[in-house]
């Protein structure tokens, strides 16, 4: 979850453009229809009043700090990313401050924010931006694309909350307040749908800094009112023109997903096998990581999918660390 730079900007969470641009006048709309600029302006103007003040949608963050925000957010509430957001940029300003480093240090660092995968994938994108672009982070969209551990969202993240550019941002929440508001069903497809990507598309404002604010600010909407429960209708700026509310909340859509249940799972192992690593200052025994864990062939088979993954060195003496390269 960042905006374009603003002085400041908000779980899925985000900065603002450097500049921004009056949002469009709303037209008429017919009830159930709206139309992309009679969203666009209670959504930027409910933003520009509401948006949570969060580290990476600062000016000084920039598309640095934007891009390891949005590596932090993937799954990962903003309250259990902020310590350790202000810690890595801390340490770690710049891509190059990273790319110095240690893979290891990556994951040491990304503590217990759970998959951990995306410390090493930051890492290696943090390597190809020093190599390829000098150290900065690219503003081109498709150079973006093609740096490791960048998908589709990632990619139009940055472009947008950090140089304010025009992309259909779809995260969880984006693609909630779409399909309550413009197609009136209470939860989207389990996975995007080119119908949803056709959909953000068409909504998009012409101008590059309000399309911007409004990837931002639909964003916001989603986590902050929208909400996969509970949602707060009352407090929504486009209540009065959204398809769902409109036609009643219908329900057929059955719940919001559960997240996986985390006792007992070979994730939570794989957490505690990697603690003991992180607080190491260099290898373990085995013996030492037998004790996380009562259940033999559980914990092998974490710590062989750990392994399996880079994010844990198996030496020849039998001990563990974590990754130098």
């Amino acid at each position: 979850m960042t905006v374009p730079m603003k002085p400041s900007r908000t779980g899925s969470a985000h900065p603002s453009p450097a500049t921004t641009t009056a949002a469009p006048v709303a037209p008429p709309v017919v009830p159930g229809e709206p139309s992309a600029p009679a969203l666009h302006s209670p959504v930027i103007g409910w933003f520009d009043e509401h948006a949570r003040d969060l580290p990476w949608r600062r000016r000084e963050a920039g598309a640095w700090g934007v891009m390891v925000s949005e590596f932090m957010l993937q799954q990962t509430p903003v309250n259990r990313v902020l310590p350790v957001y202000e810690q890595w940029m801390a340490r770690w300003p710049r891509p190059a401050d990273l790319a110095l480093e240690a893979p290891g240090e990556a994951v040491r660092a990304w503590g217990r924010l759970g998959y951990p995968r995306r410390a090493l994938r930051l890492h290696g994108a943090a390597a190809a931006i020093a190599e390829r672009h000098g150290g900065d982070v690219p503003a081109d969209h498709a150079q973006l694309l093609a740096l490791p551990g960048i998908g589709e969202y990632t990619a139009a993240a940055v472009a947008s909350f950090a140089y304010g550019q025009r992309h259909p941002v779809l995260d969880t929440n984006v693609r909630r307040v779409l399909a309550r508001a413009v197609t009136g069903v209470q939860y989207p497809p389990n996975a995007t749908t080119a119908a949803e990507r056709r959909l953000a598309r068409e909504l998009l404002p012409e101008d590059e800094p309000t399309a911007a604010r409004w990837a931002a600010a639909s964003m916001e909407l989603g986590a902050l009112v929208c909400t996969a429960r509970n949602e707060s209708c009352h407090r929504c700026p486009i209540a009065a023109l959204c398809a769902w509310q409109l036609a009643g909340k219908p329900e057929h859509d059955g719940p919001p997903r559960r997240g996986q249940t985390y006792a007992g799972t070979d994730r939570q192992v794989r957490g505690r096998l990697l603690a003991v690593l992180r607080e190491a200052h260099g290898p373990v025994p085995q013996s030492a990581l037998d004790r996380v864990w009562h259940e033999p062939v559980q914990r092998a088979r974490a710590l062989d999918g750990l392994v399996s993954d880079g994010l844990v060195e198996p030496l020849a003496d039998g001990r563990y660390r974590l990754p130098l390269t």
